[in-house]
């Protein structure tokens, strides 16, 4: 139980503790003016980027530049509180400069405690969370309303920047892949035409268009060796007829005109079943060499078919590129720039010292409370009788004697 039990307990010990209560106080006040005045104003200024939509509906032009928005700003966030890029606003725009003493990773460490970036999520379309962002908001804390404005404007800048470069350069790489993949197929097919066209020289066999050629030309031959045959017969006959109708001597000359007829007939026919028996020859293939073309062509087909995917790949991704060159796609715009604050937002020194004196005599009074706790003593007729539950009768006070001079009388 303790020794205050009434306002009269009380006031006796602040009564006692006057001088202890006092110190306490003075030095807490003290304390705390010299903390007021120690306190910097900081001065906060915001600038808030809207992350527009593409001016082109993806279901006519599609950009190449995947992912959420969310993901987006959170790694050009990473890339804007990286130490090398915060050192670089610091000494561009002298931060902190009324603090020399100040290391690099404590300056860092200040920038990044005083500037935020937050995003506010879009509207949901549906049930799913795209993790779209519609509006981005950057703040910045500084000792003066100039550096406090030019930050939020410096970060706000390079935050622009940063999803224009980030968004062209995916659209170029993405580009620029698929260019490449494209020329090596084209390379590819070709090269695999070259060797198909040597084998077909190789083991003498007619390239598709020759093949038709040939089958038409053998056809021809065989109508040409018809018509030879039919005059070689024509001939024979005239032939008959003139030994068995004209004169010998007659007849025998006309057989030497016939024989030379039919002599140049057959030369010509021989001449024409050389040709279509090269012709045949040609056309014919063993079953190994139709084997090998016929792997060759499906080569061919798998190769001409990524060819062909490649292609439009490539070509979606030239129409991406030129979206994000063109900013047509999703872009950030300034929707209200940074303005110069007028007031600060950190607490008056003078409200801050008030509040440090009124705990400073809270504390004193905790203080004088614990040093009556340690010396429990009665000191009055009333704590008696509480305590104990007798009265006492007679109450002597506690008197000093008086301080002797220097020397005795």
């Amino acid at each position: 139980m303790g020794p205050i039990h009434s306002l009269q307990d009380f006031l006796d010990m602040l009564r006692r503790r006057l001088r202890v209560i006092l110190a306490v106080t003075l030095l807490g006040s003290l304390a705390s003016l010299w903390f007021a005045a120690r306190q910097q104003h900081l001065y906060e200024s915001a600038e808030v980027i809207q992350v527009a939509q593409p001016t082109i509906a993806d279901d006519l032009a599609k950009s190449t530049v995947e992912g959420s928005t969310a993901r987006r700003m959170q790694l050009i966030e990473q890339r804007l509180m990286a130490r090398g890029t915060i050192l670089e606003i610091v000494e561009t725009f002298g931060l902190y400069a009324d603090m020399p003493e100040l290391r690099p990773s404590e300056l860092v460490t200040r920038v990044r405690e005083n500037v935020t970036i937050t995003g506010v999520a879009a509207v949901r379309e549906g049930f799913a969370d795209d993790g779209t962002i519609a509006v981005l908001t950057i703040t910045a804390r500084m000792p003066s309303p100039e550096q406090a404005q030019a930050v939020a404007a410096e970060f706000g800048r390079r935050t622009i920047e940063l999803s224009v470069n980030s968004r062209i350069e995916q659209a170029r790489e993405t580009l620029n892949f698929f260019a490449a993949k494209e020329a090596a197929l084209a390379n590819d097919l070709a090269a695999l035409e070259d060797e198909i066209a040597t084998f077909r020289t190789k083991n003498d066999v007619a390239q598709p268009g020759a093949l038709e050629f040939r089958q038409a030309e053998i056809a021809t031959l065989n109508e040409a060796l018809l018509d030879i045959a039919r005059e070689q017969i024509q001939i024979r006959r005239a032939a008959d007829q003139a030994v068995a109708s004209e004169r010998p001597a007659t007849a025998q000359r006309m057989l030497q005109e016939f024989e030379e007829q039919l002599a140049t007939l057959s030369a010509q026919s021989d001449l024409l079943n050389q040709r279509k028996a090269e012709l045949e020859q040609a056309l014919e293939t063993t079953p190994e060499v139709e084997r090998q073309l016929a792997a060759y062509e499906r080569r061919q087909q798998q190769v001409q078919g990524e060819l062909d995917i490649m292609r439009a790949r490539r070509s979606e991704a030239e129409i991406g590129f030129r979206l994000e060159t063109s900013r047509q796609s999703e872009r950030l715009t300034v929707l209200e720039p940074a303005a110069l604050p007028d007031y600060p937002v950190t607490g008056g020194r003078k409200r801050k010292a008030m509040l440090g004196a009124a705990a400073s005599l809270f504390l004193a009074m905790v203080v004088a409370f614990l040093m009556e706790l340690r010396k429990p003593v009665l000191r009055s007729a009333a704590q008696m009788k509480r305590e104990t539950g007798l009265l006492p009768v007679v109450t002597i006070p506690e008197m000093e004697p008086p301080k002797r001079g220097g020397q005795d009388a």
